[in-house]
């Protein structure tokens, strides 16, 4: 084995890098590198599914085991959250040299044969390919420690290359549903800003006529500022004040830098819970409406907010 330039002779990508214009990544994925060097190949294959926080899974063989820390703190590079489920394999090329016999073992299993003949004579004899799948019966040609790490880590590399490209991919086509629904929400608002002063000046009409069909005297002046009280009590202008912070804070949390998935399901609380407010005070049939319409797009950015990272 040679430098680490001549160690490394393939890698192999198995998604075509593609420029996203969004940060916005989901956790959910599937890719595969693969590096070859000499008569062996690296592969690695590594799922991804959401999870609250970094879970890596390796399955490797034993060889392997020294650099599993190695692998995690590459995996921390490239994603913050998200269960990877990774299986690294290891494979030979037919051009590899045939394995050499390992004369000492085979004289021992010979001499404890013969033991076992003596003491069980009708015991059957096993073949020739038993005795080569004996342990220790055959010498592979060792692999260089060294070469091994190194082509595993490139192969880890790759594979977690190509799974960023295909999380920030999948988290583009989630932050497109979201801002459909975010858009959803500011029809609404602006729907609901438009008809607030009717609705309210019909329920000034309702209170004032249902006093006059109880056919009592009131002080006007005290009337009124009951009246006032009870209008003030049903406005909800500051809901739909926050509701418009909260989507704007939204658009601001995918067109940053930085993870999102845990800044956007708070403000989904957030979203919800003035929705629920709104939903309380409401005076007449249309504002309930709006109220439920609400939810149902805050639950439909929710289900998309689980995936994001």
């Amino acid at each position: 084995m040679e430098g680490q330039s001549a160690r490394v002779t393939a890698v192999t990508i198995n998604v075509v890098f593609r420029g996203v214009m969004t940060v916005t990544q989901s956790m959910t994925g599937f890719a595969r590198g693969s590096v070859t060097t000499g008569a062996l190949t690296v592969t690695v294959e590594c799922r991804s599914v959401n999870n609250r926080y970094l879970d890596l899974q390796c399955r490797m063989p034993d060889a392997l085991r020294s650099i599993e820390n190695a692998l995690r703190e590459q995996a921390g590079k490239h994603f913050s959250r998200g269960k990877l489920e990774m299986a690294i394999r290891l494979s030979h090329s037919g051009s590899s040299a045939p394995a050499a016999l390992n004369h000492e073992r085979l004289r021992a299993l010979e001499s404890s044969l013969s033991e076992v003949e003596k003491a069980f004579p009708n015991a059957p004899t096993p073949d020739s390919l038993a005795l080569l799948l004996s342990p220790g019966v055959l010498i592979e040609e060792e692999t260089d420690h060294e070469t091994l790490h190194a082509a595993t880590l490139d192969a880890a590399e790759a594979c977690f290359e190509d799974l960023h490209q295909q999380r920030l991919q999948e988290g583009e086509k989630l932050a497109a549903m979201i801002r459909q629904r975010q858009d959803g929400m500011h029809k609404h608002l602006k729907v609901l800003r438009e008809q607030l002063p009717a609705l309210q000046s019909a329920y000034r009409q309702r209170l004032l006529a249902r006093l006059q069909e109880l056919d009592i005297e009131a002080d006007p002046v005290r009337l009124e500022e009951e009246i006032v009280y009870i209008l003030q009590r049903a406005d909800v202008e500051e809901e739909m004040d926050r509701l418009d912070a909260h989507l704007d804070a939204i658009e601001n949390a995918l067109a940053g830098k930085a993870p999102c998935g845990r800044r956007l399901d708070f403000l989904m609380q957030e979203l919800n819970r003035e929705a629920n407010t709104l939903g309380s005070k409401s005076t007449a049939l249309s504002t309930t409406n709006t109220s439920v319409d609400f939810k149902v797009l805050i639950e439909q950015m929710r289900e998309q907010i689980q995936n994001i990272e």
